[in-house]
């Protein structure tokens, strides 16, 4: 009787542990004003509704929201260790489109992007990367040297990609705010629901 008391005191004493493994798993969402809720109602924005969705498919976890309305991704580079605490587990990375906006230089978002992927890395932390297309009016040349630069990053460094944080969303007047480049809330949904499978991959390869 005694083992068996010790033996379901361990089980309990386990299972508990696992559970509060569980509920500290913390997932940050490290971008700008697309995810930073610009203009949205309070629990409209990117992390609230990913976290919504994340719960209700049984998932543990607190999504944080370390978007900047504004932020490049030089911006995201500079506020990198104070944005990104020392407990996040896994790191979604949405920066670059207001680089792509602004035209600045493809070669220094590519750098800052590998930059902020390669220290999150060397930390431990998994890392989402959501990628972004460069305006198409700024010409080939540029859209060449931009594109690309998610999928070259994520594959260096062992990290997950998501081609295009927009997907289904970006040109829609339906899915968007006035300005024609912030998804409203209903776009915000298609967001998360096109990107929910790769945020469970990257929370199960964080936890494996």
């Amino acid at each position: 009787m005694n083992r068996l008391i010790a033996c379901l005191a361990f089980l309990l004493i386990t299972l508990t542990g696992l559970s509060a493994k569980a509920d500290d798993f913390k997932l940050v969402v490290l971008g700008d004003s697309l995810v930073a809720g610009y203009q949205l109602p309070a629990g409209d924005g990117f992390p609230e509704k990913l976290q919504k969705a994340l719960t209700g498919k049984g998932h543990s976890v607190e999504v944080v929201n370390a978007g900047v309305s504004g932020d490049t991704s030089s911006g995201g580079l500079s506020r990198l260790d104070w944005s990104v605490g020392e407990d996040a587990d896994a790191v979604i990375v949405e920066l670059g489109a207001n680089d792509a906006l602004r035209g600045l230089s493809p070669e220094t978002t590519r750098k800052n992007i590998e930059e902020i992927t390669s220290r999150l890395r060397a930390k431990g932390v998994e890392v989402l990367l959501a990628g972004m297309l460069a305006p198409r009016n700024l010409g080939p040349e540029y859209a060449e040297a931009f594109d690309p630069i998610y999928a070259d990053v994520a594959k260096a460094h062992d990290a997950l990609l998501y081609p295009f944080f927009l997907e289904g969303v970006a040109l829609n007047p339906d899915l968007n705010l006035a300005d024609g480049m912030h998804p409203n809330s209903k776009g915000v949904d298609v967001i998360v629901d096109n990107i929910l499978p790769q945020v469970e991959a990257l929370l199960a390869k964080a936890q494996s």
